[in-house]
């Protein structure tokens, strides 16, 4: 890689960093090309990005923002996953992470706060901002739903009663 390559690798990573909520940084160590590419569709599929760069490269795009210092995390063969919306990156990494135990995570940032692997697990329970959206819609639903059968269940309970009378008559 020239100087060029690095300048420009080092910003589109400055530019990822600065406009992702979360981002988990993990040790892939062992894993093969394959279960790095299913890593990969599944980030994309959900709305995140993985990135393997040189540690010294990610560092130096990482001064360059306002998210905390996790310069730290950056030793060894590392990963990055980053997302938009602060959950997706964090609870596909832990998904990825639960099946393939050669994928370590470590940490990451949400913003400026700093997170360990404990932290990362926790945000990736949080539910993501497209099913905190469906809770709404349905709670808001919910008592249209409930006004509706309200509404009706006396028109059924007097045809009910007629339609009894008219059995018993019957029967009589």
């Amino acid at each position: 890689m020239d100087r060029a390559e690095k300048a420009e690798l080092v910003g589109s990573l400055t530019e990822a960093f600065k406009s992702s909520g979360a981002i988990v940084v993990a040790h892939y160590a062992g894993l093969t090309v394959a279960d790095m590419e299913n890593l990969r569709v599944q980030m994309k599929s959900a709305g995140g990005q993985v990135k393997v760069a040189k540690n010294r490269l990610a560092k130096l795009a990482l001064k360059e923002t306002d998210n905390a210092d996790i310069s730290d995390l950056f030793k060894g063969p590392t990963v990055i996953a980053y997302s938009e919306d602060p959950v997706v990156a964090p609870k596909i990494a832990m998904k990825f992470a639960e099946k393939n135990d050669k994928f370590v995570v470590l940490g990451g940032a949400m913003g400026s706060t700093e997170l360990d692997a404990a932290g990362v697990k926790a945000l990736a329970s949080v539910p993501s901002l497209d099913e905190l959206r469906a809770t709404i819609a349905g709670l808001l639903t919910r008592p249209a739903t409930k006004i509706a059968v309200v509404v009706q269940a006396p028109a059924g309970q007097i045809a009910r009663v007629i339609s009894a009378y008219s059995e018993k008559g019957e029967a009589a």
